[in-house]
């Protein structure tokens, strides 16, 4: 599989560590930045780079997930739900890994590097690439309105407020 980084600087160690564990797991990783630290970087551009190509491939047909990092993980996952097509989730736990695949078919996780230790980050970023979406109907459905609330701006018939 395809996995695409990004981080800041408060997650640059992590990423590095990261992708090596992925890279040795047979996963092709493909870093989006930073490449050195910089206590100043923001890391907007560098998750939307990730998420925007994780989306492009999806499209594409190749079997792309994305991982984003930063100090709590919160910008970074705001960040790369900017990108059209992108449900990325903050994992905290295996559960949440796990749940963004399996309800919600996330294709991309965003972890706070102060939050969790680097083991913590790799059963997390395992669970979230191992889980397969359920396709569950009312999974599909909730995913389908986001889409479509993503493209129109509204959810027909479900009483979205304008």
């Amino acid at each position: 599989m395809r996995i695409h980084i990004a981080t800041d600087h408060a997650g640059l160690e992590f990423s590095q560590t990261l992708q090596q564990h992925l890279r040795n797991a047979g996963h092709e990783v493909i870093d989006h930045g930073p490449t050195e630290f910089d206590a100043l970087d923001d890391y907007p551009a560098f998750c939307i780079n990730a998420a925007a190509a994780t989306a492009r491939d999806q499209a594409a047909g190749v079997a792309a997930l994305g991982v984003v990092f930063g100090g709590s993980g919160n910008g970074e996952q705001m960040a790369a739900n900017k990108v059209a097509g992108v449900r990325a989730a903050l994992v905290w736990s295996l559960a949440t890994a796990k749940l963004a695949r399996e309800h919600n078919d996330a294709n991309v996780i965003s972890i706070g590097a102060r939050q969790h230790t680097i083991d913590e980050a790799v059963s997390f970023i395992d669970a979230f690439i191992a889980e397969p979406f359920s396709g569950d109907e009312r999974h599909v459905r909730r995913i389908a309105q986001l889409a479509e609330y993503e493209s129109t701006g509204d959810i027909v018939g479900k009483g979205v407020d304008h």
